[in-house]
């Protein structure tokens, strides 16, 4: 059986707790920050649609003049859906990265959307398989480009006052 004052410790705690965690803050980003910072990291997940459902996948990538660039495989299924566009149409994807300190639950977030289609010209290809490394084992013949139409991202912070920079 739990002791009532164990109980009330307890409920102290986690009330205390929920005080904290809704001392941060969340701030928009402005458009020129978020991509910055997407910019400032090497992993990100991209969301795709795949036999009519959500799919996500872990990729590294690059922002390369407000684009960002990730390579493929052939028989990917991000990949197979781009090769069976019609006259090189994009698909409508999102690429999201982040960056979240798992102690104080503060960092940033952004969303980039918009649509994603393949590399085909030779040049620009040998350029970012140049300048993009895989991560896999897998021979990553294709890369493709996102050109962010809506780029979305949040901070998230200390709320003033919170003490959050003593934590």
């Amino acid at each position: 059986m739990t002791d009532p004052a164990d109980r009330q410790t307890t409920e102290d705690r986690r009330a205390a707790w929920a005080d904290a965690e809704a001392s941060r803050r969340s701030t928009e980003l402005d458009r020129e920050e978020a991509l910055r910072l997407l910019g400032s990291v090497p992993l990100g997940r991209i969301v795709f649609t795949q036999d009519a459902l959500p799919a996500i996948r872990p990729v590294n990538h690059l922002l390369h003049h407000g684009e960002v660039i990730i390579r493929t495989h052939e028989g990917a299924a991000l990949a197979t859906a781009l090769t069976r566009q019609p006259d090189g149409a994009g698909i409508v994807v999102a690429y999201e990265a982040d960056v979240i300190d798992p102690a104080t639950h503060c960092g940033w977030s952004v969303v980039v959307t918009g649509y994603c289609h393949l590399v085909t010209d030779p040049d620009d290809l040998a350029h970012y398989q140049a300048l993009l490394h895989p991560w896999t084992d897998h021979r990553m013949e294709y890369a493709l480009r996102i050109r962010p139409d809506l780029v979305t991202g949040l901070r998230l912070s200390w709320g003033e006052g919170t003490g959050g920079a003593a934590r």
